[in-house]
């Protein structure tokens, strides 16, 4: 059934050959397209905003437009009612998943940097209504995870539908993502650069085009359907002085072990989590009703925090009140991504950074530490965080500009953004994307594309015809089989056929004692590759084995010859595939072609 309904939307939306070969051969055939998915991004942002709205109208009573986190005050049992049926709902709907989704959701970075931009619009459905239903409730997580993840995955489909090629795919991944974030935030310039710097990994004039477009484009249909942005505009004439530099430093510092704190305490949460004596779909309830509890005495940290965010930037919030509200809005957080709600940190980020950066700009203002305006600070702050939590500097510094829609805090908010990247890069060495990777055991750092590389493993190179000897036969025997010129060397095994060693041609007739066992010459005895592993770990094993060639076995524990692998075929087939990936980065497989 499955097969069918993919095959039928295949043909329903299948371009003719024509169109197909526009979009291939011609970039503004990919960037037309382009500009259709960040359309249809700003359209699915809409309906996904309101989708939650509506969820928080009819739950907590919302009305004119209001915000969750803009509440004054909730009862504690509504709280726990509301909080712990949607704790309900998200856990059976990953109950669900479990049972008959047994593939692991790959997000856009992934799909980039593994999957060549393949990615499953189903699979993306189902994160959008985990999303749509943990934000619903006022769980204290952003909505971006699921703009990007649906914008993306429409993306590949379409890309897909076209038959582009591999590069270009996961350009249009990005463009999706691009649209996406400009339609969420309402900065086209800062979804641009979130495709560049986290959904693509690179900036050519290849992917220019289509990514701008597409962002123009999702920003665009905001505009048509009337739906603005509520961040005020911030007006200052302050700008960044040589001599307040060093309080913009300091507070950068501090704002990047927040940011080390938060994703370390969203760790530690889902630790504590598993170890709960319940099954896994009931741990979003017990979640909903611990963020319950914060979320009656203080509401701000329900939702993303667009209306907490917009109390900070127009200098409602006390500065007094500033860490306090920080220390619970990183809880909240923390529980509700621990507990498995789903959602993203993007917009948490900067509500995180905004309190951090007002909280201790109060404190160190005095002392001159830092800008004596607390709304600068929180600009600061907001940018410095989000730019360690998200890994895109360039990314916050332009969404900052264009969301407070003021240019001379610009050196600043570069400054505290990209000192804030520097340290957390230093000091912890992730991004909350790729620090999530790293915990579920990949060793992915961006989105550039290494799929070809982890594809290109000894068992796509080696040879499966290999001349074997039993490790017994004496050496006049083995000379007489393989004389000079018949090889370069000889793989040994036992009766059983399993390794012993490998023994050169030149060697072996140049060997004295005619009975000897032909063993006596084998080399590389315990050292031998299996079908399985990666061309970079071979070829650091050919290093240290001091090797020209490795018998390939089937496992290290039956040691079955099945092939032979030489490190110069490695070492070229390698080179190979970085020579690809250095002409995608560049921008250069279509101009190629």
């Amino acid at each position: 059934m499955r097969a069918h309904l993919k095959g039928w939307g295949r043909v329903l939306f299948a371009p003719t050959r024509p169109i197909r070969a526009f979009v291939r051969r011609d970039e503004v055939g990919l960037t037309i397209l382009a500009a259709l998915i960040g359309a249809l991004a700003g359209g699915l942002v809409v309906c996904i905003t309101r989708a939650t709205m509506w969820a928080h109208v009819v739950f907590y009573h919302l009305h004119n437009g209001g915000r969750l986190s803009g509440l004054s005050s909730l009862p504690l049992w509504w709280c726990v009612l509301v909080l712990g049926c949607g704790g309900l709902l998200v856990g059976l709907m990953s109950l669900v998943r479990a049972r008959f989704m047994s593939r692991r959701l790959v997000d856009p970075v992934e799909a980039n940097a593994l999957h060549g931009g393949r990615m499953s619009v189903r699979d993306s459905l189902f994160i959008v209504a985990q999303t749509v239903a943990s934000n619903g409730a006022g769980a204290s997580i952003g909505l971006e995870a699921g703009f990007t993840q649906i914008s993306a995955a429409c993306g590949s489909w379409l890309g897909q539908i076209f038959r582009v090629r591999r590069a270009d795919l996961r350009i249009l991944v990005g463009a999706g993502a691009a649209g996406g974030i400009s339609a969420a935030f309402h900065a086209p310039i800062a979804g641009a650069f979130y495709a560049f710097e986290l959904i693509i990994g690179s900036y050519s004039l290849e992917n220019l085009f289509p990514i701008a477009v597409a962002s123009v484009a999702g920003m665009g249909v905001m505009h048509l359907l009337g739906v603005g942005g509520d961040i005020p505009k911030f007006v200052t004439a302050w700008h960044m002085s040589w001599q307040a530099a060093p309080g913009v430093v300091i507070l950068a510092i501090i704002c990047a072990l927040v940011s080390i704190i938060t994703m370390y305490c969203v760790t530690k949460a889902e630790e504590l989590f598993r170890y709960l004596p319940v099954p896994f779909w009931i741990r979003p309830v017990v979640g909903g009703v611990l963020l319950a509890f914060l979320a009656a005495r203080y509401p701000a940290v329900m939702s993303a925090g667009h209306a907490g965010l917009v109390h900070v930037l127009s200098g409602a919030l006390a500065p007094s009140l500033a860490l306090g509200l920080l220390g619970a809005k990183m809880l909240a957080s923390s529980v509700s991504l621990g507990a498995g709600f789903r959602g993203g940190m993007f917009f948490a980020s900067l509500f995180i950074g905004a309190l951090a950066g007002e909280g201790f700009g109060a404190c160190l203002a005095p002392y001159g530490l830092a800008p004596v305006d607390h709304v600068v600070c929180a600009i600061l702050g907001m940018s410095a965080v989000a730019s360690a939590v998200i890994g895109g500097p360039l990314t916050i510094v332009c969404m900052t500009l264009e969301m407070v829609d003021n240019i001379t805090i610009g050196s600043g908010v570069i400054v505290a953004s990209v000192l804030s990247m520097l340290t957390v890069r230093r000091l912890f060495g992730y991004s909350f994307a790729t620090w999530r990777f790293h915990l579920r055991g990949e060793s992915i750092r961006s989105a550039v594309d290494v799929g070809r590389i982890r594809e290109l493993n000894v068992q796509t190179l080696m040879r499966v015809q290999v001349r074997c000897l039993k490790a017994d036969i004496p050496i006049s025997v083995a000379r007489k089989r393989f004389p000079l010129g018949a090889g370069e060397r000889i793989i040994l095994v036992d009766d059983a056929g399993r390794y012993e060693g490998m023994v050169f041609v030149a060697e072996l007739n140049t060997a004295e004692g005619e009975d000897v066992p032909v063993s006596s010459l084998a080399h590389h005895r315990d050292v031998m590759l299996v079908p399985d592993m990666g061309v970079k770990e071979a070829v650091e094993l050919f290093t240290e084995a001091e090797a020209d060639a490795l018998a390939v076995v089937e496992d290290r524990l039956s040691r079955q010859v099945v092939g032979q692998l030489s490190e110069q075929h490695t070492l070229r087939s390698y080179a190979a595939v970085l020579e690809h990936t250095r002409r995608d980065l560049a921008g250069e497989v279509r101009s190629a072609v």
